[in-house]
């Protein structure tokens, strides 16, 4: 089983910036592909951004390429997403999920939230205007 807490949410102006950290239990924290995904009140969760097990292959939505980061870091057990340039459009609460096969199949493959095995309980993002 593995589990994952969500932390680094807020409330934010617009142009600003935060970085949200997602930490795993479990010793095999390198072997797992992570996401981030986010849900606006009324609307599906949508993916974010995808990263291998070693960080070697990332994959961002259109929507927040240039201005969102995903890293990890593989002794900490954390990986985490910088997000700068915010906007209004990108409140949201943000979930990191977790899939423990270890192959990366493709950045479209990460993009569906079927992908997953694991899911955090989101940290909640506000951007004003």
């Amino acid at each position: 089983q593995v589990q994952l807490v969500e932390s680094g949410g807020g409330l934010v102006q617009a142009g600003g910036s935060l970085r949200l950290s997602c930490a795993a239990s479990g010793r095999t924290f390198s072997s797992y592909t992570m996401g981030w995904f986010r849900q606006a009140p009324g609307k599906v969760r949508e993916f974010v951004a995808a990263i291998s097990r070693s960080g070697g292959n990332i994959y961002y939505a259109d929507s927040v390429k240039g201005r969102f980061t995903i890293s990890r870091d593989n002794a900490k057990n954390t990986v985490y997403l910088q997000m700068n340039s915010l906007k209004p459009e990108d409140t949201a609460v943000y979930f990191c999920a977790a899939d423990p096969r270890g192959t990366w199949y493709s950045g479209t493959y990460y993009s569906y939230d079927y992908s997953y095995d694991y899911w955090g309980q989101g940290t909640q993002v506000t951007v004003s205007s």
